[in-house]
């Protein structure tokens, strides 16, 4: 077996970034369309605190705690060589998963009114009937995407990672196709009634998410059978792995219920839609670079972890922080000073109008305020429980959890900042976690070459500088220019805009010899050698 190398995959983070790259653009789509159809009012404000439920399980289960427990364990298992128990380890967990799953899918539709009345208790008798209803149709998503992320977890314990991050994108494809679908065939209008149709069509995004991978795994050799002898070292040490991270992702559910909570305060109708619209556009920089880079930083670190290595661990954890900023910094500056048009370009057609444009742009500033910080917390989290600091994520959560309230507070009510208060918060509190974790994993592992960072973080600032200027020379530009074109106009246009400033800003960076600059250069010299030998 070969030896764990200690260098970062940053081609298998390009291909995961480029697979959720089109996942969180379908994903924009899907918003797009749903905001055309639907606009910003009563009906998608029900909408989707319906789906925020299921979701908040998914997030609770599935991407966190299931998916980092399990790539932990099985990383470990096939590194030391024993890939027979590694898949029975993967048949067990699949078949506890399922078990349980479905339980808690029964009784999240029986007690749907209640978890409606805790996260948006401000909404009317008539709009909280509607989410109730939608909840029960949407809350069997979590079974199916919760399977998924396991797949997914146990692909890229392989070093399979294009495929399952591709998975997402067949949500998305089939949420559309299938929501759109069952809303016209239930009001060609597309009246309030119809949103059961979207809700249908969620488990049929769901279903084709879990399906899309199967190639794969049977590619890898996995074959799945019931397996119901849970009293296993493995079971017991993923469950172990489970429980502080299960508490640890609850108490970041516990700040998104506070938010929905003063989301659903704040008078009229728009806030909930305003911020998740805002949010999703926020992820698409974040699930791009920060995801893709913990994805792959995850595996490799585990493997480091099972044979001791805390030299190459400290290196791949530096390296991913670093090359997450580059990415993310950049992304940041551009969302801030491009909001308005980018919000317009996406989101204002049909129902959404001006005024949910400009109330949605003003919170995309603030969430953006986080973004990279949001990154550094996707590479740092998951490292805690491959080196047996399983609680500490657990403890920086549920100290956020204070903060996120006294935050929301201060700039929702007690500064007037309504639902602007809320993105600032969550950017806020992001920031604070990103600080803890990594001065807590500082303490654990030793060097974690902050020197080498801070200094590279004030290039990027320089950069930045380059990148903002002509953000504020194309947002002048364009305020102009779209006075007099179509949509597909202001797209090209708006494109022109972000590539000129990425341009200006990569190029600063490597003037200025920002040392992830090579990693992204040799991704690109590498792909250009192999056309070229593909093509002779």
């Amino acid at each position: 077996m070969a030896k764990p190398s200690s260098e970062l995959n940053t081609r298998a983070a390009g291909i995961v970034g480029v697979a959720v790259m089109c996942s969180r653009l379908l994903g924009l789509a899907r918003e797009q369309i749903l905001a055309a159809l639907f606009g910003a009012g009563m009906a998608m404000d029900a909408f989707k605190v319906a789906f925020r439920i299921p979701n908040l399980l998914r997030d609770l289960f599935a991407e966190g705690a299931l998916s980092t427990a399990f790539v932990t364990v099985f990383s470990k298992k096939t590194t030391t060589g024993d890939d027979a128990s590694a898949w029975a380890l993967a048949n067990k967990i699949a078949t506890l998963a399922t078990v349980v799953l479905s339980f808690v899918v029964l009784v999240g539709v029986l007690l749907a009114p209640s978890l409606v009345d805790v996260l948006a208790g401000g909404f009317a008798p008539e709009k909280a009937a509607l989410t109730v209803l939608l909840t029960q149709i949407m809350f069997p998503f979590i079974l199916l995407v919760s399977l998924s992320a396991l797949v997914m977890g146990l692909l890229n314990a392989k070093d399979v990672f294009g495929p399952p991050a591709m998975a997402s994108s067949f949500f998305n494809i089939g949420s559309i196709l299938g929501g759109v679908g069952f809303a016209w065939w239930i009001d060609p209008h597309f009246g309030p009634s119809s949103l059961i149709g979207l809700a249908l069509g969620t488990l049929v995004g769901g279903l084709a998410q879990l399906v899309a991978q199967f190639p794969a795994l049977r590619k890898v050799g996995y074959r799945f059978r019931p397996d119901f002898q849970w009293r296993d070292e493995g079971v017991k040490n993923v469950l172990s792995l489970m429980l502080p991270a299960v508490i640890a992702a609850s108490a970041v559910q516990v700040n998104v219920m506070i938010n929905s909570k003063f989301a659903s305060m704040i008078p009229g109708d728009g806030p909930v839609s305003w911020l998740d619209n805002a949010f999703r556009l926020m992820q698409l920089p974040l699930g791009i670079f920060g995801v893709a880079i913990g994805t792959v930083t995850l595996p490799l670190i585990a493997r480091h972890a099972a044979v001791g290595d805390r030299i190459a661990l400290r290196g791949t954890l530096a390296r991913g922080l670093r090359l997450g900023f580059l990415l993310t910094i950049p992304s940041t500056l551009g969302l801030m000073f491009l909001a308005d048009p980018i919000i317009s370009v996406i989101f204002q057609h049909g129902r959404f109008d001006a005024e949910a444009t400009l109330q949605t742009a003003s919170a995309l500033r603030f969430y953006a305020v986080g973004l990279a910080a949001y990154s550094g917390i996707k590479v740092l989290a998951p490292a805690f429980y491959t080196i047996d600091r399983r609680t500490t994520p657990m403890l920086v959560s549920f100290a956020s959890i204070g903060l996120n309230l006294l935050l929301n507070w201060i700039f929702t009510f007690r500064l007037g900042m309504g639902h602007r208060g809320l993105a600032l918060s969550t950017g806020c509190v992001a920031i604070i976690n990103f600080t803890l974790l990594y001065g807590l994993m500082h303490h654990a592992v030793g060097s974690l070459q902050t020197r080498k960072m801070l200094l590279g973080l004030v290039k990027l600032t320089l950069a930045g500088a380059a990148l903002a200027a002509v953000c504020y020379w194309g947002n002048q530009w364009l305020s102009l220019a779209w006075a007099a074109h179509g949509t597909a106009l202001h797209l090209l246009q708006l494109g022109a805009v972000i590539t000129v400033a990425a341009v200006a800003f990569f190029t600063a960076a490597w003037a200025l010899r920002v040392e992830e600059m090579d990693d992204l250069l040799g991704v690109v010299r590498k792909r250009i050698a192999r056309r070229s030998v593909t093509l002779k």
